[in-house]
């Protein structure tokens, strides 16, 4: 091809772009001059006389722009009805090339005349398209056959067209940055010369056919992802000459024909949309030109679609194929962590932290599609999400109106889905042409399961790596991991963590599983657990480490500190009631669940805490708060302190605990990868309600959580759990996100009366404590006052705290405090130190030597709980068969709990994401217990033996 033609082409490329929008730009300005009720008919007539224009063009041209034309026929869900009308006609009927040149590749080719070939050949093709045409044809043999011819210098000017059309890409780049579809031509440049040759494309369809089981049609083949549809036989090829057996069908276009057949649409589009996602899932080897004009419809019942033309074909990597159908599945479940921890593995690489976005477009990548008749209405909604989406980047970003343009949100896009992109596209347009409404989520979702269960059934009989490979501590810890192995194996443990500290040492440390139903990645002793109301046994603590440090009193009215809090009849509710669960409060969250969204707006909670009006009289009914607990709590703290809720948290325990990155109420942006996601044992909780019934539990929990309420709320904790922004919110009562190491150094440090272990270990890996990424949270302003508190500076607040502490260290000789000091270089927070060796901790984190009394509600505290009551202030009360006190902790719903026994310097956690009722970590609790020879929980003596009494169940799932 000559460079005259090179540039004729070129020449009217843009000659025919310019013509049509500059014949829209004109149409716009008569708009503005015209009838209203005229302006349809305007802009339709537009649309057909630049249709004409766009197909005369591709007609014209051929080659890859008729590529282009098929794809924008199929998309009737977003292309107005004239120009697929008009682009139709590309699916299968360009002009043809002369029977000369036909049959003289052929002869070239198959190095035989035609008649040596042939006893008949049909001269009219059956079929034209961008780069060969088909003939029917019978063999030698009798067989009927259609023969498919690539065109005379087709491949020259595919080619070319390539680089024109890249050409064309990098200048839309250059002006509109956020409409760079470079990726997509780079892999489009990479993919489409091997449509060129047949011998490629004869492989491709024999590996397709063989995938799907066409050839197994008539043995038993009931596979849970059978898919029936036809593809032909390979007869013979050769690189520019293609022999298939012929298969009499229906074009998808030919609708008369359809009708008169009897042809069922939905179902023929919804079994071609099962065959891709069984190519793409579970054989990760796809067609990726899924346009009607490769598509048949058998004439015979059942009417089953024939699948045609593999020339562009894509092969996915295992990890790959994984990501996709894990970005499938988070879109379906909701689930933004999932979601980025996809885009990380195949690639996808995002400029801004917005993941509340990226799970909006992806879920509109999934939508169901919808019919030619409502593609009006899909683009606008389309539109107008993208505005929407584009304001909440310019606000965030601070861009101006011609920055925002230039915007693009994606930094890397990788090829491996340039191709999985486009076909979804296609499907979508074929569902939209053939007038069907297809629904992705519940066609693809089986295939993309399959992809992920693969991995994540392998259990431990299976998978060597299952318990995550650390050294063992103990004895018991090395049988602790047998046992994991055995419940793994009975099904119990999706991925989990469990730790124990003994006389302040740790003896387990041990992390097993996956971090997911569709994330088979291994647990390792630093992922974070949804931990639900383990999370108030933290709460708890900090409310009484302000008691500690003086900056509030247990007998003090809530009003008194938090002076909103005073409205509806709440004045004489004091500290200790909300610690334990009596301030007749226990409901004041229940109207959330009409929307739990609200769940994500601290000041909204706490306003809506500040305004409820208690049930019960003070003091009169434990009634287990279980949620409002944590905004009640976290309202005094922060109003006590003068500081934000998490602030506290950081200077109360996790900077003194040395646990850093692995304990949070609200997790920051950047731990995404190492959160674990929640699933439900559904065997488990289906005996819920049974179990609460037979429960005397049932008596303590308030009217809006019991029995059903419980088991509807425990099954669609996942889905709302696992949204990033609910994991982001601070929920003090539900959502802290923890490692098992660093909730077991928090009770260890609870069991000696608030004295910090010694470091965790240095066989853990990576160090417990070692994250150098931790959230910031501004301290508030001055400005806004704290009634009934004088609020104090920060500075002056710290130094306070540290006198505080500093003169009643003085008089103790067993507790020193080592302050760090922001100017000495050499302390461990200064870029010189090393981030693992924060020697800036205090030694003990609470000083009052009566502390377990206050968490138990005993001896002088004794008067400030309900008596008898299954809370002290703030934790659960753990007590042996003969009424004894030997500890406390808190569990939380699904199964996750920390405990110590005070008694015997004693400590676990364990953390999981397959939620149940408690079966599994009271056995657990048992298994360590009973090993080390240690007084059991009466709520855990059930669990000793395989089958443990079910009533006893109950119990860890609520608290």
């Amino acid at each position: 091809m000559g460079w005259g033609n090179i540039y004729a082409r070129r020449l009217k490329v843009f000659s025919v772009a310019l013509i049509i929008y500059l014949d829209y730009k004109a149409v716009q300005q008569r708009g503005k001059w015209t009838k209203k009720s005229k302006g349809p008919d305007l802009w339709e007539t537009a649309h057909e006389r630049n249709a004409k224009r766009v197909l005369s063009l591709i007609i014209t041209l051929e080659g890859l722009w008729v590529k282009l034309g098929q794809y924008l026929s199929t998309r009737a869900d977003v292309l107005p009805g004239a120009y697929i009308l008009c682009l139709r006609q590309l699916q299968d009927s360009l002009p043809p090339r002369s029977l000369h040149e036909v049959c003289q590749t052929i002869q070239k080719e198959l190095g035989k005349p035609m008649d040596d070939l042939f006893t008949d050949f049909v001269q009219t093709p059956l079929a034209t398209a961008s780069i060969a045409q088909v003939h029917r044809a019978t063999l030698i043999n009798g067989k009927e056959v259609v023969v498919k011819v690539q065109h005379l210098g087709i491949k020259e000017i595919i080619l070319e067209d390539l680089k024109n059309a890249k050409s064309i890409v990098d200048w839309i780049a250059w002006a509109e940055p956020q409409y760079d579809f470079n990726p997509m031509i780079d892999e489009w440049c990479k993919e489409a010369p091997k449509e060129l040759d047949f011998n490629i494309e004869a492989e491709n369809t024999r590996t397709v056919s063989r995938n799907l089981g066409c050839k197994n049609k008539g043995e038993d083949n009931k596979s849970a992802h059978a898919v029936d549809v036809l593809i032909p036989d390979v007869i013979q090829s050769t690189e520019t000459v293609l022999v298939l057996e012929y298969m009499d069908g229906i074009r998808l276009n030919d609708t008369e024909s359809l009708e008169a057949f009897g042809v069922n649409n939905q179902m023929v589009v919804e079994e071609i949309t099962r065959a891709y996602a069984h190519q793409i899932y579970v054989d990760g080897f796809f067609n990726g030109d899924p346009h009607p004009g490769n598509f048949l419809v058998s004439k015979e019942p059942p009417h089953r679609p024939i699948l045609l033309d593999f020339g562009l074909t894509k092969k996915l990597s295992s990890s790959v194929k994984q990501a996709l159908a894990k970005m499938f599945l988070a879109s379906a479940e909701g689930d933004h962590v999932a979601l980025l921890s996809a885009f990380s593995e195949m690639g996808l690489k995002l400029r801004l932290d917005l993941p509340e976005q990226a799970m909006d477009v992806t879920s509109v990548f999934f939508r169901n599609s919808t019919p030619a008749s409502e593609a009006h209405e899909t683009v606008k909604n389309l539109a107008e999400q993208r505005t929407k989406n584009m304001k909440i980047i310019q606000e965030k970003m601070k861009l101006n109106q011609k920055e925002v343009k230039r915007f693009n949100p994606v930094d890397a896009f990788p090829g491996d889905i340039v191709i999985f992109t486009r076909v979804l596209n296609l499907l979508r347009g074929l569902s939209s042409s053939m007038d069907v409404r297809i629904v992705y989520m519940d066609i693809m979702r089986p295939f993309a399961e399959s992809v992920l269960k693969e991995n994540n059934n392998k259990g431990p009989e299976v998978n060597a790596q299952w318990i995550h490979e650390t050294p063992v501590h103990s004895d018991v810890e090395a049988k602790l991991r047998q046992f994991l192995i055995e419940l793994g194996k009975d099904d119990k443990i999706l991925g989990m963590q469990v730790c124990a500290y003994k006389d302040g040492k740790v003896i387990i440390d041990t992390a097993a599983g996956v971090l997911g139903k569709y994330d088979p990645r291994p647990v390792q002793p630093d992922s974070l657990f949804p931990v639900f109301s383990v999370t108030k046994g933290i709460t708890a603590g900090m409310l009484h480490w302000l008691v500690d440090n003086g900056k509030l009193k247990l007998e003090d009215n809530v009003a008194n500190v938090w002076p909103e809090f005073s409205s509806n009849g709440k004045h004489l509710i004091k500290v200790h009631h909300v610690l334990n669960h009596t301030s007749g409060l226990h409901n004041a969250s229940a109207d959330f669940r009409e929307d739990f969204l609200v769940l994500a707006d601290w000041d909204e909670c706490l306003k809506r805490m500040a305004m409820a009006a208690p049930e019960t009289e003070p003091g009169q009914s434990q009634l287990y708060h279980y949620l409002s607990f944590g905004w009640l709590c976290g309202g005094i703290i922060e109003h006590a302190s003068g500081k934000k809720f998490q602030e506290v948290l950081e200077e109360a325990f996790i900077h003194p605990l040395n646990i850093e990155g692995e304990l949070y109420i609200g997790i920051p942006p950047g731990v995404e990868s190492r959160l674990a996601a929640l699933t439900v044992d559904t065997d488990d909780l289906s005996k819920y309600s049974e179990l609460l019934a037979r429960s005397d539990l049932s008596s303590t929990m308030p009217s809006t959580f019991q029995g059903s309420n419980i088991s509807q709320l425990a099954v669609a904790m996942p889905a709302l759990f696992n949204m990033l922004n609910i994991r982001r919110a601070i929920i003090p009562a539900a959502n802290g996100h923890c490692s098992a190491r660093a909730l077991a150094r928090y009770y260890a440090a609870l069991a000696d009366g608030g004295a910090v272990p010694p470091p965790h270990s240095c066989l853990s890996k990576p160090p417990l404590g070692s994250y150098p990424h931790m959230p910031k949270f501004p301290s508030k302003e001055s400005s806004k006052k704290l009634k009934g508190r004088k609020n104090k500076d920060n500075s002056k607040y710290s130094k306070e705290l540290r006198d505080n502490i500093h003169n009643r260290n003085a008089s103790n000789d067993s507790v020193t405090m080592l302050i760090h000091d922001d100017n000495n270089p050499g302390s461990p927070d200064s870029p010189e130190a090393d981030s693992t060796q924060n020697n800036h901790l205090v030694s003990k984190i609470f000083c009052n030597p009566r502390i377990h009394d206050a968490f138990l509600g005993v001896g002088d505290y004794e008067n400030l709980v309900l008596p008898n009551g299954q809370f002290g202030l703030g934790f659960k009360r753990s007590k042996t068969k003969d009424g004894s006190f030997i500890g406390f902790g808190h569990s939380g719903m699904g199964g996750s709990t920390g405990f110590c026994d005070m008694n015997n310097r004693f400590s676990i956690a364990v953390t999981l994401n397959k939620m149940s009722v408690g079966t599994t970590t009271g056995r657990i609790l048992h298994f360590v217990s009973s090993e080390l020879n240690l007084p059991m929980p009466e709520e855990y003596q059930r669990f000793g033996g395989k089958e443990p009494d079910t009533v006893g169940l109950v119990s860890p799932i609520i608290n």
